[in-house]
């Protein structure tokens, strides 16, 4: 069934029409026909089943059948991710959405090899990547991805997470379970904030390392192998994903 993306200011009303892009995509491309039945997401938890209303050359119309909110992630996770070359970066953006990543901080590294000119422009191509996966792959919660900016500067902003975690070939990492249940015993629960950071191609230098670890990041090994930077990011969410699952009990998210 074909997905579409409306933010929720426009999903009120009983008849709502697609955005230009998705009305061309759908009326050129997926060729739809009044009465076919689409699913029309909010990127806020809600998911609405809907029937093509109309389907002209440039517009396209859909009806409301019925709306079904979904309940918040159990945990917002937020992939700090060091910026990657072009294919590279967008395959962890669209990775970052299957596995139910809230959030992307794209960092430009020392050793970063890709480094983008106009910041807000890059950031608008990236969080169209992540709300085109966000439809391919049904998820109702949109993935948002903030501005590219230097480690120190996402440091400096002091944001509070109850679990930071760092790949790391670095120190003595440990996997991340260890984490995970050390959490649990001292808090009784599940952290509902976790930041997961990854480095370049080339990792962290020595001194951006030590700046994540004075900031209170936790050092998660990777595996006995070296990893490219893309396959660090699935790892990482993937491990996340089943450590919380396994938190609470095998619920999954």
């Amino acid at each position: 069934m074909h997905r579409f993306f409306l933010p929720p200011d426009r999903t009120r009303g009983d008849v709502l029409a697609l955005s230009e892009e998705d009305a061309h995509h759908a009326a050129r491309v997926l060729r739809v026909q009044v009465g076919e039945p689409v699913v029309v997401l909010d990127g806020a938890g809600g998911e609405l089943a809907c029937v093509v209303a109309s389907a002209g050359k440039r517009d396209v119309t859909v009806r409301v059948v019925k709306r079904t909110p979904h309940p918040p992630r159990a945990a917002e996770v937020t992939l700090v991710q060091a910026i990657a070359k072009t294919k590279a970066m967008d395959g962890i953006l669209q990775k970052s959405v299957e596995l139910g990543a809230a959030r992307v901080v794209p960092l430009v590294a020392d050793r970063s090899i890709s480094v983008p000119g106009d910041a807000e422009d890059k950031r608008s191509k990236w969080q169209t990547i992540a709300t085109e996966a966000a439809k391919q792959c049904g998820a109702v919660w949109l993935t948002r991805v903030d501005a590219p900016q230097s480690p120190s500067t996402w440091i400096r902003r002091g944001e509070r997470f109850d679990l930071v975690l760092i790949g790391s070939l670095l120190d003595e990492p440990r996997h991340a379970r260890t984490h995970f249940e050390r959490f649990l015993g001292e808090h009784g629960r599940q952290p509902r904030s976790i930041a997961v950071i990854v480095g370049p191609e080339g990792d962290f230098t020595t001194e951006e390392y030590a700046a994540f670890k004075a900031a209170g990041a936790k050092a998660v090994t990777l595996g006995p192998l070296v990893l490219r930077c893309e396959t660090a990011a699935t790892y990482c969410l993937a491990v996340v994903n089943h450590e919380l699952s396994a938190v609470a009990g095998g619920s999954g998210r």
